[in-house]
């Protein structure tokens, strides 16, 4: 009976002891685990913790968003106001100037300029142009206060006035806008630095000074202008001595054959045999030389009575100046491609392609009809003598059929030398590919 009692106690001990070891096993298994997961056990406690961190890290975006803001402000004004005195400072954003007047002539512009400057005078003279609001006293003497306001006074004509005179002698078509906001901006702090004076540069005054920088730049505007009208009146006249040159070398060209026609023609009268027979051969040619001479002596002529005939080309020049770009010009020569050929002498580097060569009664209404209709797609938008234009041929001969129904066109630009250029630099690049290729795979091992 003991014996039984022991064997249940050993296998309760036994049963007891395997509970226990896998008890402890499980247990370590358990902080493994906790030890692994810990820092997500409380799901809950990390998703709030995340969302602060998030909303933090949001305030501080919204907060560095703000500061740039007005950061970005103060920025802009200060390069703007940096703009209006540093000369380096290219096209800043201030606007594009425009035209306060329409004056004809630049003597026109002259007068003005006159007449403001007499009005600021008068303004000065007046007491009007800068004066004081206050009558001061100095140590109870109004005498003493007068002369101290009389000096405050002169001071701040002279730097307001120098101010101006730099700002106008400076103007240029690239900083007009900016000169005017110098004078503006002189007349702001001159007046802001008087308040505890009581001396103010009046708004007629300041107007006046304006008025005067911007007479003062369309005026040389005007004059530029006027200079390059002068430069065409003059090359038309050398063109319409060119015709009558023209015409005269026709002329005794034409008189030369004749004379040599008569010539051969009595040397006939008395030849015989083969002799006559040359001759006649010579008598042949030279009616067709002195036909050519003619017509020649005669297109010459009329050239020169009619200086408004000629030609109106429409050429291109991809090589130089790339695809859909035309030139829209006039000549009157009597042989109009040797134009072109001028054209593309040493100061490009490919011959220009022709695609229209129109023959016009009035060549310079022509192109003056062609260059107004295309006037948006200029190149230079500033000197109208630049004859290059972005548009596309088929705009151009639209245009052209329009005014010249006749007109021939030539669709596609040969550009030759360019494009022999082309295929010896593909070639070039071939060749030394080719060299490198054998550079990298050797012909021996």
């Amino acid at each position: 009976m003991e014996d039984q009692v022991l064997v249940v106690i050993f296998i309760l001990f036994l049963a007891l002891a395997t509970t226990i070891y896998f008890a402890f096993k499980l247990r370590v298994r358990l902080r493994a685990i906790e030890l692994k997961y810990s820092k997500i056990l409380d799901v809950d406690l990390e998703v709030e913790k995340s969302r602060e961190e998030k909303d933090a890290i949001d305030q501080d975006i919204l907060s560095l968003r703000e500061n740039y803001k007005e950061k970005r402000i103060l920025f802009e004004r200060i390069v703007k106001e940096a703009a209006i005195y540093d000369e380096e400072i290219q096209l800043a954003e201030l606007g594009f100037y425009k035209p306060h007047f329409d004056f004809g002539t630049s003597e026109k512009y002259k007068d003005e300029i006159s007449a403001v400057k007499k009005k600021q005078k008068e303004l000065v003279s007046s007491d009007k142009a800068i004066f004081c609001t206050t009558e001061w006293t100095v140590e109870g003497s109004k005498a003493k206060g007068k002369i101290m306001t009389n000096r405050g006074i002169r001071l701040t004509a002279r730097a307001f006035n120098n101010e101006c005179d730099a700002a106008i002698s400076n103007t240029r078509w690239n900083n007009v806008d900016r000169m005017e906001q110098r004078i503006e901006k002189a007349y702001d702090a001159i007046n802001k630095l008087n308040q505890s004076s009581a001396i103010i540069i009046s708004n007629e005054y300041f107007l006046l000074k304006l008025k005067e920088l911007r007479l003062a730049y369309e005026y040389a505007e005007k004059k530029q202008h006027e200079k390059e009208e002068q430069q065409e009146i003059k090359h038309q006249m050398r063109e319409e001595a060119k015709f009558e040159q023209e015409a005269d070398k026709a002329f005794k060209e034409e008189e030369k054959y004749n004379k040599l026609l008569m010539k051969a023609k009595e040397e006939a009268e008395k030849a015989t045999g083969t002799k006559l027979e040359s001759l006649q051969e010579k008598i042949s040619r030279l009616h067709q030389e002195l036909s050519d001479a003619h017509e020649k002596s005669e297109r010459a002529k009329s050239m020169a009575e009619q200086t408004k005939r000629g030609h109106v080309y429409i050429i291109s020049n991809i090589g130089s100046f790339g695809e859909n770009v035309y030139k829209i010009g006039m000549t009157r020569r009597l042989e109009p491609l040797d134009r072109v050929k001028e054209l593309g002498d040493a100061s490009v580097p490919f011959v220009f392609d022709v695609h229209a060569m129109i023959h016009s009664e009035d060549a310079p209404a022509l192109e003056n009809s062609l260059h107004k209709k295309f006037d948006q797609q200029r190149l230079n938008l500033v000197n109208s003598r630049k004859e290059f234009f972005n548009v596309s041929l088929i705009d151009i001969e639209s245009e052209v059929k329009n005014i010249s129904p006749e007109a021939e066109f030539i669709e596609t630009a040969e550009a030759r030398d360019f494009r022999e250029s082309l295929n010896i630099i593909s070639q070039r690049e071939k060749s030394q590919k080719m060299s490198d290729l054998k550079k990298v795979f050797p012909e021996e091992i």
